[in-house]
């Protein structure tokens, strides 16, 4: 029984160690993740207000004029919305191809241009710092999460906030900024995923936590026995 318990204790001991330390950065990835608003994380307070889009069907270009000036022999999506606040034809043709067009000249705007991809940053973004850059990015960073190519648009804030600008839709699709690196760091620590956070099921994530339930369960057991042996001992000084 002795010899049991020693082993208990020794194996208990070294899982706690090594569990221990995730354990560490688990608590510190939720200070952090509760730290901090995750309004912030996401640049939301960064982002310029705009009013919603209202135009009258008169001053638009119907759906027929758009595909057929632009031969679109079948389209599988139409959305009207805007860009720097004039309104867009954003159409997905049969074959997957995507297009942005100006629903008042007709003009396609995509693929985005550096001037157009300056102008949307400039315009979606309302901190204090100024664009310092705007470049075509082939092979992103893993910040973006998605493929390339992309419009990366750098301002000089304090945050340094970046603007991940689709080129085939005009779109602000990604911000990122200091706080968000900061954050996302924790985050990979937080659920071991030290690629690119996505996933938080995989195996070694899985085995820690039933490792720390481990550690925890032996741990209770242990103290009861050591509670149980210390009373016993206790009771046998009185007796004598």
């Amino acid at each position: 029984m002795m010899g049991v318990l020693k082993w208990s204790v020794r194996i208990h001991k070294w899982v706690a160690l090594i569990v221990g330390i995730q354990i560490m950065l688990w608590i510190a990835g939720g200070l952090v993740m509760s730290a901090i608003p995750i309004e912030q994380v996401r640049g939301e307070h960064k982002i310029a207000a705009t009013e919603s889009l209202a135009a009258s069907p008169a001053d638009l270009l119907a759906l027929e004029q758009v595909t057929d000036q632009h031969e679109i022999g079948a389209i599988s999506e139409a959305v009207l919305g805007q860009v720097l606040g004039a309104p867009v034809w954003r159409l997905k043709s049969a074959d997957g191809e995507t297009f942005v067009i100006d629903a008042s000249s007709g003009d396609r705007l995509d693929p985005v241009s550096e001037t157009l991809a300056r102008r949307i940053a400039e315009t979606d973004y309302s901190g204090t710092g100024s664009l310092v850059s705007v470049l075509s990015v082939a092979n992103p960073p893993s910040e973006y999460g998605r493929p390339g190519p992309v419009w990366r648009a750098v301002f000089d804030d304090s945050d340094a906030t970046t603007l991940y600008i689709d080129p085939a839709t005009a779109d602000v699709r990604a911000r990122r900024s200091s706080t968000w690196r900061f954050y996302d760091f924790f985050w990979k620590l937080h659920v071991m995923d030290y690629d690119d956070g996505a996933d938080f099921n995989h195996p070694l994530l899985i085995t820690a936590a039933g490792a720390a339930i481990f550690v925890a369960m032996s741990g209770l057991v242990l103290l009861i026995i050591k509670m149980r042996r210390s009373l016993i001992a206790w009771r046998r000084r009185r007796a004598a």
